[in-house]
């Protein structure tokens, strides 16, 4: 796959996305955001891969924000449409992927950044990472799951606070409010990232997705998670691979899935 705007490589079952736009401190553009989308689809549809860790070029910014000059003179509608566009193709989709998609912020992650950082599954963060929703100062909210998803992750308060202040945090506070979940140097940031995806591919890729659509169900309106919890539960009963892991439990081996 060939982009303008971000790289994508494989290592077996591992993949990984890079926003690759250094100069715009890797902002989001629309052509990033449906490059992004892209990539995202075509990873999602191949069986090899397992687990996808998405980050940003250079050690400046994972995404310092969205591409401002692009949406200045939108009107209502445009506003909108942006908005519902966006998380279509992008944020809503990554959040529900089947394939568990790790955001490793390797610098400033502020407005779409933050937004798109808080769609993946979970975050780790290096030592130098600031996160943050300026959008107020400009006028305008968070449009791509900003005012949904930090309030689910740092609690309501917190998420008024930072919203309201269009204040920056440090990765420490990120992860003392559980935003992230580890803080390390730039320089081991990315070795994490696959440490912890080495972890996630022994375990049962079906099972894992069945988990997302359970996790991922608390937080939809109208929906009882824990009926989709007990759905899940009884499918993986009829799948390979709950038969190889109890097989391979049984058996005191390590099961192959």
């Amino acid at each position: 796959m060939n982009f303008e705007n971000i790289l994508v490589k494989k290592n077996d079952s591992l993949a990984q996305i890079t926003i690759n736009r250094p100069k715009k401190l890797n902002a989001l553009n629309k052509a990033t955001i449906n490059e992004l989308n892209i990539a995202f689809k075509s990873l999602e549809d191949d069986n090899d891969v397992r687990v996808i860790i998405l980050t940003g070029s250079e050690k400046k910014a994972f995404v310092a924000g969205a591409d401002i000059s692009e949406f200045a003179n939108f009107s209502v509608e445009q506003g909108i449409e942006l908005s519902r566009l966006g998380h279509e193709i992008l944020f809503d989709y990554v959040e529900n992927l089947s394939t568990p998609v790790i955001a490793a912020v390797n610098g400033f992650a502020l407005g779409g950044g933050l937004e798109l950082a808080m769609s993946c599954h979970f975050r780790i963060a290096s030592d130098n990472a600031k996160m943050g929703l300026p959008e107020v100062s400009l006028g305008v909210i968070p449009g791509y799951g900003g005012t949904q998803r930090l309030p689910q992750l740092v609690g309501k308060g917190k998420a008024m606070e930072m919203i309201m202040t269009a204040g920056m945090i440090s990765a420490e506070e990120a992860k003392e409010l559980g935003l992230v979940n580890y803080v390390t140097t730039q320089e081991e940031l990315l070795p994490l990232a696959e440490k912890i995806a080495n972890k996630i591919m022994r375990n049962s890729s079906v099972a894992i997705s069945a988990a997302i659509r359970a996790i991922n169900a608390s937080f939809e309106d109208g929906t009882n998670g824990f009926d989709i919890e007990i759905d899940e539960f009884g499918e993986c009963f009829g799948t390979e691979d709950f038969k190889e892991g109890t097989t391979a439990f049984l058996n005191k081996r390590k099961p192959k899935f």
